[in-house]
């Protein structure tokens, strides 16, 4: 990052489950799931973090003009997450969930204790 790569972050599937709540707090904390850090020198921010997972991402799959961004006219895949990840408690990331998945627009998936609205 400090030579203006583009850095990018997913999951590393089969190595390790799936999970990019758990992947973003190990970007931004740099510790492993037992708590260790691992070269903590290599944080990102959050804002970088989520960049790497998104706008990122989308670049280096050439995908950029249909996602990584929330814009007209690109596919609508998001998620609603229990919580804010670029303003809650470092240590509590781990415990926020995904409420409702959407892709192309369309709802794939909402938790049982999602809110949903009428």
């Amino acid at each position: 990052m400090n030579a203006k790569a583009v850095v990018i972050n997913g999951t590393d599937v089969p190595v390790e489950r799936i999970n990019p709540i758990a992947c973003f707090y190990s970007a931004v904390t740099r510790k492993m799931a037992d708590g260790v850090p691992f070269f903590p020198e290599q944080a990102m921010t959050r804002d970088e973090a989520l960049r790497s997972y998104t706008a990122s991402a989308a670049w280096a799959a050439f995908e950029e003009l249909e996602k990584g961004t929330l814009a007209a006219g690109k596919l609508a895949d998001l998620v609603v997450l229990s919580g804010d990840l670029l303003t809650f408690p470092a240590d509590e990331i781990p415990k926020v969930r995904v409420e409702t998945t959407l892709v192309g627009g369309q709802v794939l998936y909402e938790a049982p204790t999602a809110l949903r609205k009428q």
